[in-house]
């Protein structure tokens, strides 16, 4: 396996299991939808895509956008309306913005740790 192949799973395997935890403890179809999204679960994504940057330097955003992304997978497997899919699609977007400037800091350490 190669190294992005186990970064995108991390990424993915990581984010699903956050964001699905999210819903589940917050009662909500939609992980953002929960207040615990704001105090526990972005922060915990922002802390992820850090450390996938430092273990995985080479384009981290990538892991990032993944991590962030898997919150729709987890909003298309509930009932709930797809009316406002390009609005939240907006929102993830702009939610992956932190995420991978964190992603890309750690890969900048990493590189000046090892130069």
């Amino acid at each position: 396996m190669t190294r992005a192949a186990l970064a995108f799973m991390a990424a993915a395997i990581g984010g699903l299991i956050l964001w699905t935890a999210t819903a589940i403890a917050g009662g909500r179809a939609e992980p953002w939808d929960s207040e615990i999204y704001w105090t526990a679960s972005y922060p915990a994504a922002l802390v992820l895509s850090l450390g996938l940057g430092l273990a995985f330097p080479d384009r981290p955003w990538r892991w990032a956008l993944v991590l962030i992304g898997s919150q729709l997978v987890v909003m298309a497997s509930s009932p709930s309306d797809f009316g406002l899919l390009p609005l939240g699609l907006i929102v993830l977007a702009i939610l992956s913005v932190p995420a991978a400037i964190l992603a890309g800091l750690g890969a900048a350490i990493r590189r000046w740790v090892a130069a």
